[in-house]
């Protein structure tokens, strides 16, 4: 058998990557780990603008139409309860606001449709709702809704992904989630616009966006009659789905398309548009699109192929860094429903801590995010992205290519080739078949993956792929959220929202804990993040530090690329921010100042 599927030559051909005359044991690494290949791409984002540049008058009127490019239908979740990815996220935004808003560090400010107040010594939180809020329908929102969203997540009927931490520590979560009790004891309504919820504990993250303060409402009088085990299929979730932002969904092609007219009822200054349009637009042909002016402006562009649209006629060119990372994943473990916790195993074909190192010290992220993103991408060291600011440890450099220390890693684990075969049996002595999957879609995703593969086989790894070949996004998740036992390996990508507690993605009682990794170390340390000595900022700051350490040490997730995002935006587009703490939904003020693109 064969070890080198392609080798280095060809893979210089394939994806262009810098360093490419490495190979076997030459390493290539200064002391720190970090490639010695010097080049460096011209692109930082920091260059570009956030906020679109037009100075002429915007019309009364008009259709702005928005790609949102992907390559795959989308599931079509619209409630905040129920959604999935970050594509249904993308068609929820402009007609489902959540309730706070936030600033720069994504801290809750008063001014949206709710304000919050946290009561450190009580351990409650008290959600204000505006007077005029209203739903889409012109029924007034209510404590009644806010509460009813506990509900329906806390039910032991729900069925989607955010029953966590966050709702366990509510108190008398835990009965009602049993069928123990009808109601929530911690959850009161005051009155009809304001609501207080009594916790176990509270930590700085519940200032948070996103963090342990739930942030959404659901029209109750819409679910009238559903039970919560039929709700994700309902047509208040998928094709009728009403909410309090600017515009309300009007029509709704399943997977392809959504239409918004505005919401009359909208709290905020009216939306000068007649209708907005989003339309999931294939990757492969977006430039194509947008060269013949379909479109006004494409979410989720694809970065890998930035060369080939930065300069293109009658767009600006938007940028901004990603509350997400990409990584690669191992399976560990189970989830297990009866509990709603990870069922971690230590006996798994990948848990061993050493076995993961190695394979992130065959990967060369530096060169992939210069010459694979054109610099949009860089070397993930630790999963608290740089967005969040003195949160991310920048101690910590990452795993860096450096194939003698792989090979070394392996070598004193016991992963030995015994039978001479160019391929490692495990410390037993037994065949070792690791499965990786990952996602198909894109120029990228391919080449990509196929390079993993050849870097841990480089290494004597014997890689194949789940399935034979890439995975539909969907199907991808689908896989990861029911422990498919064909997979060993994965290579996914987080979007972290606003909270930078990583409790929610890699705790023990996390859904979206996919690796299914746990330990007493790891609950601790998470637990010292979210506790209410992090209140003070300096113990913040060394709570944080310590989990990413841990993290880099136990490597059950390896942090490869830290992602940036660029939105082309036609220039008859006016009065559009991509900020993070942009003081009101950006697509309530958004116009167009001409008729045609």
């Amino acid at each position: 058998m064969q070890k080198k599927i392609f080798g280095s030559i060809a893979l210089c051909s394939m994806i262009v990557l810098s360093g490419c005359g490495q190979s076997g044991g030459n390493n290539q690494t200064d002391a720190t780990g970090a490639s010695e290949d010097t080049s460096v791409s011209d692109t930082n984002i920091l260059d570009f603008p956030v906020a679109v540049s037009n100075e002429n008058e915007i019309i009364d009127g008009g259709v702005l139409d928005v790609a949102v490019v992907m390559d795959t239908q989308f599931q079509g979740l619209f409630q905040w309860e129920f959604y999935q990815d970050s594509y249904d996220r993308d068609f929820l935004e402009p007609s489902h606001e959540y309730l706070f808003l936030k600033n720069n560090d994504f801290m809750i400010v008063d001014g949206g449709p709710a304000d919050l107040v946290l009561d450190e010594e009580n351990k409650t939180a008290t959600i204000t709702l505006r007077d005029e809020l209203k739903w889409s329908d012109g029924v007034d929102v209510t404590a009644e809704d806010v509460i009813f969203s506990y509900e329906v997540i806390g039910h032991a009927d729900y069925t989607g992904i955010r029953y966590d931490n966050n709702f366990t520590n509510i108190i008398g979560m835990e009965d009602y989630h049993a069928g123990e009790v009808e109601t929530i004891a911690g959850i009161t309504a005051i009155n009809d616009k304001v609501v207080q919820i009594e916790y176990k504990e509270v930590h700085p993250g519940m200032l948070q966006q996103g963090g342990g303060v739930y942030h959404s409402a659901l029209a109750k009088h819409t679910f009238e009659g559903i039970e919560v085990k039929d709700m994700e299929s309902s047509d208040p979730v998928r094709k009728a789905p009403i909410g309090f932002g600017p515009y309300v969904m009007s029509s709704i092609v399943a997977g392809e398309s959504v239409e918004y007219l505005p919401n009359e009822h909208y709290y905020g200054e009216s939306p000068s548009l007649d209708k907005l349009v989003l339309r999931a637009v294939p990757s492969a042909s977006i430039n194509e699109a947008l060269l013949a002016k379909h479109y006004d402006m494409a979410i989720k562009m694809p970065t890998d192929t930035f060369d080939t649209y930065q300069d293109m006629d009658g767009y600006q060119m938007l940028g901004r860094p990603e509350q997400s990372y990409t990584y690669i994943g191992f399976n560990l473990g189970t989830w297990d429903e009866e509990s709603g916790s990870v069922d971690y195993d230590d006996e798994s074909k990948m848990a061993n801590k050493y076995l993961r190192q190695a394979m992130a010290y065959a990967i060369d992220n530096d060169s992939i995010g210069e010459r694979f993103y054109h610099g949009l991408r860089s070397n993930g060291t630790t999963l608290i992205p740089p967005v969040f600011g003195s949160l991310h440890d920048t101690t910590i450099k990452g795993y860096t290519l450096n194939i003698d220390k792989a090979n070394q890693l392996l070598d004193d684990a016991g992963y030995i080739d015994i039978d001479g075969d160019g391929f490692r049996e495990d410390p037993n002595g037994e065949s070792l078949t690791i499965n990786f999957a990952s996602m198909s879609g894109g120029e990228t995703a391919q080449p990509l993956s196929d390079y993993y593969l050849q870097q841990w086989q480089e290494i004597g790894l014997n890689i194949e792929y789940t399935t034979g070949r890439l995975i539909d996004f969907q199907a991808f998740y689908d896989r990861l959220k029911n422990d498919d036992p064909e997979i060993d390996v994965y290579q996914a990508a987080w979007g972290t929202g606003s909270d930078p507690s990583p409790t929610s993605l890699w705790g023990p009682n996390s859904a979206f804990n996919y690796t299914r990794y746990e330990s007493e170390e790891n609950t601790r340390l998470l637990a010292a993040i979210d506790s209410n000595d992090s209140f003070d900022e300096v113990k913040r700051k060394e709570s944080f530090d310590a989990w990413q350490a841990y993290a880099f040490e136990e490597a059950f997730a390896i942090p490869t690329l830290y992602r940036n995002q660029i939105l082309p935006i036609s220039d008859r587009v006016a009065n559009f921010s991509w900020a993070y703490d942009v003081d009101h939904n950006p697509w309530a003020k958004v116009g167009v100042t001409a008729e045609q693109r």
